[in-house]
Parts: structure tokens; C-alpha cells; sequence
């Protein structure tokens, strides 16, 4: 008598098949999971009327979602709510309006668009911090003539309430538009984006310029200002510096602005991030805390053996410097202030004589060692007078609010870029002289014993 075989059915002998199964089910099982039970840092409590069709719609080419890096943070540890879209613009374009507390503004805050020659000596600098209080003139940028045409600069002047910048130089990123955006919001906010010729030429090969444009160009939501790369700094990051920090002289009559690195896309509108991390606060700046670090000398660690800087000697100096003249590591004793690293790709002002004269000792800083601004950000924090009011907020808020990419990984065209010398290896004696012991020697035991090292 035959037996009976039972085979394995077709559907189950392919594993490819059965893997691609298992994936499905898995994927729509999490997607149902987090629909059902979502993360504390979806915060929006009402509905703020989103714009529904897409800002701008770019050539497949251009590739402006690729390389986008992904983030596992579940929750926040304290979630930001946000106020009604309606209200929050109300709110803000009368605040605009009455325009009285903004217009107090300190000498040094205000000057010409030309060059103070950047040739302040450390002593000099270190001056200014003490005499802050009395209201002396302190210099403030540029260092660098900022030329851009006279029909951009009567656009960045008439820009009388909320701007968002960026820039972006030596093609170094995508152009991103933002997302969410209230149906009145491009009404009241200004948003520009400044590039270099460099970033220019990858634009025109991407046909997202005309070459034969005389008038002014809008990609999206972006108003494009061309900056002549002549007269700027050899480095494009310096140049980027301009616009991050001294945004109260290239708009003036500005009241609000959000700074936003061209790796970020925004995700949430700028009206209720203006109204909910710095109206609400009470705050002068908005800025995330650092991701990873606390101390600012676990940053200039981390810029000199990543090679995010290539002059390990000057980083040497200018560290030295400041524990020389001051600078302790984060300690309780620091609070409100949580950590002494931020991270500075997303910057929400609120424009006034506090604020812009932390970004004025911030460029000063910056021009005279290097563009990297989590450096110089606790020292001069810590000794400007009168103390600024910061809210440093939690990195999974950054998170939620922004979605990062990564910079450009294959230029558009061959053009002449900025080649910095070669790195260093970051040797034992980083922060030793060649003639005298560390001046960090007492931070860093002070930060070891902390951190419990």
C-alpha cells in the first residue's frame, strides 16, 4: 500500500519570499503601534491650518531627500507644547507692531556694513566682557565686507517681523523647504537662503536657476541672495558664520529669526517655534543642548580627533586661552544653563540688546580662531553682563522639529573649493605649551572628577 506524502507548499519553499512576508507584517504592525500610541514628542495640541500642496517640486536629479539621518528616540523627558496657529500669529505680528521693547539697542550692535579689520588682540577682547555693563561701543562685524545687491538689501530691511536664514557656500548642501507651514505664514515670515557663486554653479546645472535671471530668485519658500565669494573669507564656513550671527545687522528691523543649518529640513512652523521655545520662555535665545557632550572641552576634543578643525595648534591656544582667563567646566552650580555645549543648527532669537550682543562676542570669537561656534559659546556665555536668558531644550524636541541630512556627498560641478591643510594627529600633549605646564590642567581634573572619568 502507498503512503501518503505530504509536500511543503509552494508558497512556504522560497525564503526570500517568507523573509519579505515576515518584514511586511512587521512593518504594519510597528506602523499600527505608533499610530495608536504615539511618542511624547508629537506635541501639537491643536490643529494650526498646514499648507496641503507641495512648496516647490525639484528635478529628480537634484536629490534633495537623500542621505537623511535616521533618529531612535522615542519620548521626551519634558515636550513642548504649542498654542494655537491663529493666536500665535496674532500674537506675534502685534508684538511686531509694537515695536518698543525691541528698539533699545546698544552701540556696538548698530555701525556701518563695513570692515572693523579683525585684528583685536586676546586682551582686547577679553576687555570688552568687563566693561559690557557700562555700555561702551564693542566692536562688531563684519570683519568681512558682506556685498550683496542693493535690491537684496532693501528686501532683508523691509523684513519686519520673523525671518528664518540660512546658507549655504561651496555647494556644501541641498536646498530643503519646509514643511507645515500655517496658511498665513508666508505672509508673515521672510525666509532666505544666501549661497556663493559655487553653490550658484550647482544650481544653474541643476536648472533650478535661470543663468539669463537679472531680478531676484525664490526657490519655493526660499528667497535666493547671491554673496560675491571675493570679499569673504577663504574658509565657506566662516562665510556661513555671517549670516548665523550677525543676522540682526543684515536684517535690523527684524524681531524675531530662527536660523536653521541648510542639513535640516524644518518640520514644524516657525510662528509656533518663535512663540513656543522663546515667547513662552521668556527667552532671549533657543538653542538645543549638544546630543552627546556637556563640556567644552570634551568638544574640542571630539573637533581635533575627528578632524572637524585642521589647526590642532590653534585649537591648543585658543582653549588655553580661555581657562586662563576663566572658563570652568559645567558644573550644578551653572544651572539654569544645563550644559555648556549646544547644538547650533537650529538658533531662535528673539532681536534685542541682550541677544544681539551675545552674537556679537560669538562672532568676534569665532573671526578670530575658527568657525567652530560650540567652542566659544560657555566662555562667552558665562562672562557677557547683563546674563542672557537661554533656553537650552532637550535634543529629542531638536529631533521632532527638524529632520537632518547629511551635506552633500558628490558636488554638482568641478569647481575650486576650500582645501584645508593637513590635520594633525591629536597628540598627548594637546593642551600642553612648549614652555609651561596646561592652563586647562585644573579644568580638565575639575571635569574628569564631575563626569566621574
Amino acid at each position: 500500500m502507498a503512503k501518503t506524502k505530504i509536500s511543503t507548499p509552494l508558497l512556504f519553499q522560497s525564503k526570500l519570499l517568507c523573509i519579505s512576508l515576515l518584514y511586511l507584517f512587521t512593518t504594519l504592525f510597528l506602523a499600527l503601534y505608533t499610530s495608536l500610541h504615539p511618542t511624547n514628542c508629537l506635541f501639537k495640541s491643536s490643529p494650526f491650518d498646514p499648507i496641503q500642496i507641495p512648496l516647490f517640486s525639484y528635478p529628480s536629479t537634484y536629490g534633495e531627500h537623500k542621505y537623511i539621518i535616521p533618529t531612535h528616540r522615542s519620548s521626551c523627558s519634558s515636550p513642548v507644547h504649542f498654542s494655537d496657529y491663529w493666536m500665535v500669529l496674532k500674537e506675534i505680528q502685534d508684538l511686531s507692531r509694537n515695536s518698543s521693547q525691541f528698539s533699545h539697542e546698544l552701540r556696538y550692535a548698530k555701525g556701518n556694513r563695513k570692515s572693523f579689520g579683525g585684528n583685536f588682540t586676546i586682551q582686547e577682547r577679553i576687555s570688552y566682557f568687563h566693561r559690557l555693563h557700562d555700555n561702551v561701543a564693542i566692536p562688531c562685524g563684519f570683519f568681512k565686507r558682506f556685498p550683496v545687491s542693493i535690491s537684496d538689501q532693501m528686501a532683508m530691511e523691509s523684513c519686519d517681523g520673523v525671518v528664518v536664514v540660512s546658507a549655504i557656500f561651496n555647494d556644501h548642501d541641498k536646498i530643503r523647504q519646509p514643511k507645515s507651514l500655517g496658511s498665513q505664514t508666508l505672509n508673515a515670515v521672510c525666509f532666505f537662503l544666501f549661497i556663493d557663486d559655487v553653490t550658484l554653479k550647482g544650481l544653474h546645472h541643476h536648472q533650478l536657476i535661470s543663468t539669463n535671471s537679472q531680478n531676484h530668485t525664490s526657490i519655493g519658500v526660499w528667497r535666493i541672495v547671491e554673496v560675491s565669494s571675493r570679499n569673504l573669507y577663504e574658509n565657506p564656513a566662516m562665510n556661513g558664520i555671517i549670516p548665523k550671527y550677525l543676522v540682526h545687522r543684515l536684517f535690523p528691523n527684524a524681531k524675531f529669526s530662527i536660523w536653521i543649518d541648510a542639513k535640516l529640513q524644518l518640520m514644524v512652523d516657525p510662528l509656533l517655534l518663535i512663540h513656543a521655545l522663546v515667547i513662552k520662555e521668556d527667552a532671549d535665545i533657543a538653542i538645543s543642548k549638544h546630543p552627546f557632550f556637556q563640556h567644552t572641552m570634551e568638544e574640542a576634543l571630539a573637533t581635533a580627533r575627528w578632524k572637524k578643525w585642521w589647526d590642532v595648534d590653534a585649537l591648543s591656544i585658543q582653549m588655553e586661552t580661555y581657562c586662563e582667563n576663566g572658563l570652568q567646566p559645567w558644573t550644578p552650580q551653572k544651572l539654569p544653563y544645563p550644559s555648556d555645549v549646544p547644538d547650533s543648527a537650529l538658533i531662535l532669537r528673539k532681536h534685542g540688546a541682550k541677544s544681539n550682543m551675545f552674537s556679537c562676542m560669538m562672532f568676534n570669537e569665532l573671526e578670530a580662531f575658527n568657525p567652530r561656534d560650540q567652542l566659544p559659546f560657555a566662555y562667552v556665555r558665562d562672562n557677557i553682563k547683563p546674563k542672557i536668558k537661554l533656553n537650552m531644550f532637550e535634543v529629542e524636541v531638536f529631533e521632532q522639529v527638524v529632520l537632518e541630512y547629511r551635506h552633500n556627498l558628490k558636488r554638482s560641478t568641478e569647481t575650486h573649493t576650500f582645501k584645508p591643510k593637513r590635520t594633525k594627529r591629536v597628540a598627548h600633549d594637546f593642551f600642553v605649551n612648549s614652555t609651561c605646564c596646561s592652563k586647562c590642567t585644573q579644568y580638565l581634573l575639575e571635569m574628569w572628577g564631575e563626569s566621574h572619568y
